[in-house]
C-alpha cells in the first residue's frame, strides 16, 4: 500500500537525518565553515519536515465521520505543502542569505578534515535513505517509468522524501567539492558559493512539491490514461450512444472520483425486450391493455438501465482500480 511505503520511507529519513545534522553541527562549530552550516540548516528542515509528513500520513488515516465522510487521506497533501513551504522557507531562504552574506563577509575555514569526515558520512546515511524511498516507489509504480509515476501517481509524502534526500545527497557532494576548492585555491569565497548553490537546489524542490501538492488540493483530474481507460469501456458498451461529461477528481492518490453524464441508446434496450414485446403484444386489445404494458415496459427499461450502470461501473473500477466513487447520470 502506497501509504505504508510512504511511512517507512519517512520514518527511514526522519532517524537518518537527526543523525547527519547532529554531526554536521558539530563539524561546523569545529570548522566553522558556512557551507557546513548550510548543511546542517538544510538537515534540520528536512528533519521537521519529516516530522510533518509523518503527522500528515497518521491523520489522514483516520476513518470517515460525519464531518468528512470522503475520510482525511487529502490531509496529508496539507501537512505535505507545510513541509514543502518550510523546504521553501526555513531550507532554501536561510541557506541562501547565509550564503550571501557569507561571500560579503568571508570567514576563516579550518580543519577541513573534519568537515570532509562528516560530509562523507552523511552522504553515505542520505544515500540509503533514498535508496530506501526510491525502493517503495519503484515497488509501487507497476509498468508506468519512474519519473512518470513520480510526477503523476506518487504519494507526495514519499515524493517529499525522495527529493529531499537527492537534494542532500546532491548538496553533500556540492558541499565537499566546496571545501576541496578551498583547500586547492586557498580562497574562502567558495564556501559561501557552495551555500547558495544547495540554497538554490533546495528552492528548486520546494517548489515542485509546491506545485504538486497545490494540485491535488485543488482538485486536480486523474492522469489522461485513466480517462482514456474509462472511455475504452463506455465504447464497448452498444448501449452507450454518447459520452456527454467525464469529470473526475482525485481525492488522494489511491482514491478517484469520477462523474459520467451518459446519453443511453433506448433502442438497444428495446431490443433486449423484443421477445417479452412480442409475446405481449397480441394480448394488446384497448387502451387500458396499452397502458398496463406500457408501464410493464417502463419498469423493465429501469431495469435494464441499472443493470447496465452496474455493469459499466464494475468494469470501470477493474479497468482504473483507483475509481472508488463513481456517479453515473443519464441524460
Amino acid at each position: 500500500m502506497a501509504v505504508d511505503s510512504s511511512r517507512t520511507a519517512v520514518i527511514a529519513a526522519l532517524v537518518g537525518n537527526t543523525i547527519v545534522a547532529i554531526a554536521k553541527f558539530v563539524a561546523f562549530f569545529v570548522t566553522g565553515s558556512g557551507t557546513m552550516l548550510s548543511e546542517g540548516i538544510h538537515t534540520v528542515a528536512d528533519v521537521m519536515n519529516q516530522v510533518l509528513l509523518l503527522i500528515g500520513i497518521q491523520r489522514s488515516q483516520k476513518d470517515p465521520d460525519e464531518d468528512f465522510e470522503y475520510g482525511y487521506g487529502q490531509e496529508r497533501f496539507v501537512w505535505a505543502l507545510m513541509s514543502a513551504v518550510g523546504i521553501f522557507f526555513l531550507g532554501c531562504g536561510v541557506t541562501l542569505y547565509h550564503g550571501i552574506h557569507s561571500l560579503l563577509h568571508p570567514a576563516e575555514v579550518t580543519d577541513l578534515g573534519w568537515a570532509v569526515g562528516v560530509l562523507s558520512g552523511a552522504l553515505l546515511i542520505e544515500g540509503y535513505v533514498l535508496y530506501v524511498a526510491a525502493r517503495g516507489l519503484m515497488n509501487l509504480r507497476g509498468e508506468l517509468p519512474f519519473w512518470t509515476y513520480v510526477r503523476e501517481r506518487a504519494d507526495p509524502s514519499a515524493v517529499a522524501v525522495l527529493l529531499e534526500d537527492a537534494a542532500a545527497c546532491l548538496g553533500c557532494v556540492i558541499a565537499l567539492v566546496a571545501i576541496l576548492l578551498i583547500h586547492v585555491t586557498g580562497n574562502t569565497y567558495w564556501d559561501a558559493i557552495g551555500s547558495i548553490a544547495v540554497a538554490v537546489l533546495l528552492g528548486f524542490v520546494a517548489i515542485w512539491l509546491i506545485g504538486r501538492n497545490r494540485a491535488l488540493l485543488v482538485g486536480a483530474s486523474m492522469p489522461k490514461d485513466a480517462r482514456a481507460r474509462i472511455r475504452e469501456v463506455l465504447r464497448r458498451h452498444q448501449t452507450v450512444q454518447e459520452v456527454v461529461e467525464l469529470k473526475s477528481k482525485m481525492i488522494d492518490t489511491e482514491t478517484y472520483d469520477v462523474l459520467l453524464t451518459i446519453e443511453f441508446e433506448g433502442h438497444r434496450f428495446a431490443e433486449r425486450l423484443r421477445g417479452k414485446l412480442e409475446t405481449a403484444y397480441p394480448k394488446i386489445n384497448d387502451l387500458e391493455g396499452f397502458i398496463g404494458h406500457a408501464g410493464e415496459f417502463a419498469d423493465d427499461v429501469i431495469k435494464l438501465l441499472g443493470d447496465e450502470i452496474d455493469q459499466i461501473e464494475k468494469e470501470i473500477r477493474e479497468a482504473v482500480p483507483q475509481v472508488k466513487i463513481i456517479d453515473i447520470e443519464p441524460n
